[in-house]
């Protein structure tokens, strides 16, 4: 008989003394005591930015003005654990490739520089001018095809930094400036400025305190960003529905006690968070939502025939925008039959939650990435504006789209250049600032750079922080392909699974980490970051350095630039690395109108909020004009891939971040020590002839007929919808095809996998014959 899963339905809110607790030990296990007085400075006004999620920071700030998640991550980089050099001296390379996520980065902070010594398959110490002078060489000798060269940035980077190094790049010669955008909000990026004309949100903490109605659509707050449950928590008290599309039941969109409040932890009483909850397929919100939209008009069909109100906002729809009625016609033509099949839920579900929306003055509407990680993700992002439109929810106090990033300052460094698309880069001005000739060819994306490992392309990858061959699809076909790099160089405060496979020569930076304080000749400098509703935040770590031998990440890579382009540019690298002031102005002189007062806002409480016209309703559109998009409303295309074929999410648990795994507990999931599972629906565990505790693999269904495998996962029964199933990611990034992305964006289609469930040791069902390359995984041993 095989063993079950300790699994037990977590009932309890989100927040309560379950974070209390979870925040303590992990500041116990990581031998943490200093960073309690780190954490009270976090988030605020003078202190530092916190190096997990992007959610904004108020002005009038808590006295624990961080999450569950924030404190893990502000204890994961005040550990005493070093991973030093007599660490790396007792483990090579392939002995640390055995270890688990969580045992790599708990071996704690990096402290000095590396390189990667293929003759006792191991990193060894260098000194810092070494390190600097051959990767200067090896780039200088790549320099002759730039485009083999990848510049790679995650979100931890500030703004500072990652101005610098996008000008690196273009100096050097090329757009390959990747991110962890590509993996998950650029559908948002590409959706809305044909939307609005801006790439982010429009949404302000000021809009819940006055907003009428809450929508939220593919995001799980309770795991991803806490903080936002303050603003949830606040709009519930005070009467406002919030109307939840998600296809899990989420304990944060259920329930919340407040860690903030002593009356609420010493009471049995919690804050209900979502008024309707509708467990849409994976898959399914572009039906979804042109049910609600259905339903609106027939609603204004009704008002006009009685003489009511309006339900539509016809005199902005007028004014303001452009393809309504196409968008209108695409609704009307749907039918209820296909689109209740399509999200999986009923005709008066749906329009229970267009009731809501009907009566909202002002209405918000929330997503992540179980919206923008589809095959449709742009459509998911259009969808969402189109029903704002319709009653004129973008530009007014109380509403508009708010979506919620991940990263810290994934979003801020794109304001100031880190991007593929010369398009979005201000070419001309950088020209003009430092007399160099821009690139002007596309750069790589994430998965552009996943291919052009693969078949040799490129050959230098630089790394500005983040876990990218983790993190990346198909990593069961990546990770070979990588270790044929020429050049590899990681900017890093901790070690993680990519730096185990160094290219031919391999550098391992170490890094300050944001709490920390960055001395300089000129003084202690501080940063700035931009949250996920686009005010700038001043940033100023105080704690001591890890080690006496960590660089700022900015003066790291500065110092590669300078051995780099020094001489085709007039660009000051050399004070760049140790005057944040001066790296600022230059931002102000690319962007005046962004950053022409930033270094006296940025330390405002609340930050500095950076301009978007769609908030004054200036629609900085191709026609000038707020665009419906009736593409968007149209059905799916996609052939019914056989009925023993379900539809794999990836999911974070609530002990990790990103890539990032803090423990083998998933606390609101009531799963405990693994990660090793696969959630299902009893239904179709009972119809595909398996058993709650089975172990199974997971076989991904893909047109390139390439045998992905993820084996060593157990059957837990869950609250999913039924022809889906559910799964850990990093884990699960072995069984999503490169080439399974989202339209446009190209973001990889992490929410719906197509995959085959097979029991380990009984008849396995048969599977198309697999092809040269196949990538099989024993989750066991991630």
């Amino acid at each position: 008989m095989t063993r079950k899963v300790d699994f037990a339905p977590y009932k309890g809110p989100a927040g309560g003394w379950g974070s209390a607790y979870s925040v303590g030990n992990v500041l116990v296990r990581q031998m943490a005591p200093g960073a309690v007085a780190t954490l009270g400075r976090q988030n605020k006004a003078g202190g530092h930015m916190c190096t997990s999620c992007a959610w904004a920071k108020p002005a009038r700030s808590h006295p624990f003005e961080f999450c569950e998640n924030g404190a893990k991550a502000t204890a994961w980089e005040t550990t005493t654990r070093r991973a030093d050099s007599g660490f790396f001296a007792t483990h090579s390379v392939s002995e640390l490739r055995a270890m688990t996520d969580f045992e790599l980065e708990n071996a704690g902070r990096l402290t000095t520089p590396m390189r990667w010594d293929p003759l006792k398959d191991a990193y060894v110490e260098v000194d810092w001018e070494q390190a600097f002078a051959e990767i200067g060489a090896e780039l200088t000798a790549l320099r002759a095809r730039a485009e083999q060269v990848v510049f790679y940035t995650s979100g931890r980077a500030s703004l500072e930094t990652s101005y610098m190094y996008q000008l690196f790049a273009r100096v050097y010669g090329n757009n390959n400036l990747p991110d962890s955008s590509n993996m998950c909000h650029e559908s948002t990026s590409v959706a809305l400025p044909k939307t609005i004309g801006v790439p982010v949100g429009t949404v302000r903490l000021p809009d819940f305190a006055v907003t009428d109605a809450i929508f939220f659509f593919g995001q799980n707050v309770g795991t991803s960003s806490p903080r936002l449950l303050h603003e949830l928590q606040q709009a519930s008290e005070r009467g406002v529905p919030i109307v939840t599309f998600n296809p899990l039941r989420e304990r944060g969109l259920e329930a919340f006690k407040n860690p903030q409040s002593p009356s609420e932890m010493v009471s049995s009483l919690s804050t209900r968070i979502s008024s309707q909850y509708h467990q849409v397929v994976p898959g399914g919100d572009c039906a979804a939502i042109a049910g609600m939209c259905k339903a609106i008009l027939q609603a204004d069909d009704e008002a006009v025939q009685s003489g009511a109100p309006r339900v539509l906002d016809i005199d902005f729809i007028r004014e303001h925008t452009d393809g309504f009625d196409a968008f209108a016609q695409a609704v009307r033509a749907r039918e209820w039959a296909d689109i209740e099949r399509e999200s999986g839920l009923t005709r008066g579900a749906l329009q229970a939650a267009a009731r809501v929306y009907c009566h909202a003055r002002a209405a918000i509407a929330i997503y992540g990435m179980g919206m923008t990680q589809h095959v449709r993700g742009v459509d998911n992002v259009h969808m969402i504006t189109n029903l704002l439109l319709m009653r004129g929810n973008i530009g007014k106090p109380g509403a508009g789209v708010c979506p919620v990033r991940g990263h810290s300052n994934v979003q801020g460094q794109r304001t100031v250049g880190i991007t593929e698309k010369p398009e979005l880069a201000p070419l001309d001005r950088l020209a003009e600032l430092y007399g160099f000739t821009p690139p002007r060819a596309k750069g790589l994306d994430t998965v552009g750079t996943c291919e052009g490992v693969m078949d040799g392309s490129v050959r230098g990858f630089v790394g500005l922080g983040g876990n990218l061959l983790r993190a990346a699809p198909d990593s069961g076909r990546l990770e070979p392909a990588w270790r044929g790099l020429r050049l590899t160089v990681h900017i890093a405060t901790k070690l993680n699974r990519t730096h185990l496979h160094p290219g031919e020569i391999g550098y391992l930076l170490p890094c300050l980490a944001r709490s920390e304080l960055h001395a300089s000749p000129r003084g202690a400098q501080a940063v700035s970051t931009e949250d996920s509703t686009a005010c700038i935040h001043g940033s100023m770590g105080r704690r001591k350095p890890a080690s006496a031998r960590l660089l700022a990440e900015s003066a790291i890579v500065a110092a590669i630039a300078e051995r780099t382009v020094a001489a085709d540019a007039a660009v000051p690298w050399p004070v760049w690395a140790h005057d944040m002031v001066a790296v600022r102005a230059a931002m102000a002189a690319t962007w005046p109108d962004q950053f022409g007062d930033i270094e006296t806002a940025m330390w405002q409480p609340g930050g500095m909020p950076r301009p978007l016209g769609a908030r004054q309703r200036e629609w900085k559109t191709g026609n000038g004009r707020a665009n419906f998009m009736a593409e968007a409303a149209v059905p799916s295309e996609s052939a019914s891939p056989g009925s023993d074929v379900l539809r794999l999410m990836t999911l974070r648990s609530n002990d990790q971040f990103n890539t990032t795994v803090y423990g083998y507990d998933d606390r609101f999931r009531g799963i405990k020590g693994t990660r090793h599972v696969v959630l299902m629906h009893r239904n179709d565990i009972d119809r595909l002839g398996l058993y709650e505790g089975d172990t199974v693999k997971l076989c991904t269904v893909a047109a390139d007929e390439r045998r992905r495998e993820l084996e060593g996962l157990r059957v837990v029964p869950y609250d999913v919808p039924e022809g889906s199933c559910a799964s850990y990611f990093p884990e699960c990034n072995v069984l999503l095809p490169l080439g399974h992305h989202a339209r446009e964006s190209r973001v990889p289609a992490a929410k719906s996998i197509p995959v085959r469930i097979v029991r380990l040791g009984g008849v396995p069902r048969a599977t198309a014959p697999g092809k040269a390359g196949a990538s099989r995984v024993d989750a066991r041993h991630l």
